[in-house]
């Protein structure tokens, strides 16, 4: 089973007088290679909102990249370490989606 790790960039707050994007509201969601008996891919997904910190010389707004906050955004939240550290939690929910070891209901005479 192989996974596919997409980081997105759903919104900024920022300061109106200079543009200073101040906080990133992140997301990532894992698609997996493997699908459902519908053909749906089995997925998992992460969000949060970080602070970033105020470059020497500022970017306008505009001119941000996706790219470039993502790369941001995840050296805030700790660098490859901690990137890697989602992207597992992620696979491990996906893998509990395909082979369940926890189920939950009532037994069937209730």
């Amino acid at each position: 089973m192989a996974n596919t790790y997409v980081w997105k960039i759903n919104d900024f707050n920022r300061d109106l007088s200079d543009g200073f994007a101040h906080t990133a509201h992140w997301a990532v969601v894992a698609i997996s290679d493997q699908v459902d008996s519908e053909g749906n891919a089995y997925n998992s997904g992460a969000y949060g909102s970080i602070g970033l910190d105020r470059p020497k010389t500022l970017v306008s707004f505009d001119d941000l990249t996706e790219a470039d906050i993502v790369a941001a955004v995840q050296a805030k939240l700790g660098g490859a370490e901690k990137v890697t550290e989602i992207e597992t939690q992620l696979a491990a929910r996906i893998t509990e989606q395909v082979t369940p070891t926890q189920a939950s209901g009532k037994p069937s005479g209730w």
